[in-house]
């Protein structure tokens, strides 16, 4: 699903080199490293919101090094989650589908009614029914991941990025986000890239692991770490 081949981005003081790896489909890779490692900047690069100094980034078979993010199939969860304040847990998720290329299945084009039974599908699938009309503001912040979760799978995409998804919720809430999540990925088989920094997230989580230290890229199996 997800080809990383020698991609480099340089900075003055920090720099990403020709680092390479790949995700099979349905697989959950967890990026592991310490704060500063380069993580994010590398998730980035996949989505396309940076552009690498050199390297390929290939999604499904298809070079996507220097596309367009709306055209990369990606669901991305951003570490501040990136919500609409001023929009209803429901409008964020039809932002999502409004945003980009989007095909209900079974049906020719997009409409109205596919967008709302495919809000409706999701906000189900997440338990989060009874705050469709709520506000971002309101949410506690387990919701608040749940409805960044959902606005990204929402699109159906062929690879889902998630940025630190539980570094914002207590340790409790997030053990419990921790499970859902990896239910749901199993649940839709759908490639996941996820980054963290806890051990004991990554060995719950992972099928393999990339580590990442100082700009640089070796692959493991969670128990070797």
């Amino acid at each position: 699903m997800l080809e990383v081949r020698n991609l480099s981005l340089r900075f003055p003081n920090f720099s990403l080199r020709r680092v390479g790896f790949s995700v099979a489909v349905g697989e959950y890779f967890v990026l592991f490293g310490p704060t500063g490692s380069g993580k994010t900047l590398l998730l980035e690069l996949i989505a396309g919101l940076r552009r690498p100094d050199e390297g390929t980034v290939v999604i499904n078979g298809v070079n996507r090094t220097f596309a367009d993010p709306s055209v990369r199939r990606i669901g991305y969860v951003p570490q501040d989650l990136a919500l609409i304040p001023f929009k209803t847990v429901w409008k964020n998720m039809a932002f999502g589908l409004s945003s980009r290329p989007f095909r209900p299945a079974g049906k020719s084009k997009r409409s109205d009614e596919g967008i709302r039974e495919r809000i409706e599908e999701m906000l189900a699938m997440l338990k989060i029914e009874h705050l469709a009309q709520r506000m971002p503001s309101s949410l506690s912040g387990g919701e608040k991941q749940r409805v960044a979760l959902g606005r990204a799978l929402v699109v159906q995409p062929d690879l889902l990025l998630l940025d630190e998804p539980l570094s914002a919720v207590d340790e409790n809430t997030g053990d419990v986000l921790m499970r859902e999540i990896r239910a749901l990925q199993r649940r839709l088989g759908i490639t996941t890239l996820h980054i963290c920094h806890r051990r004991e997230e990554m060995r719950f989580l992972a099928d393999r692991v990339g580590v990442l230290r100082d700009g640089e890229m070796t692959i493991h199996n969670p128990s070797e770490i």
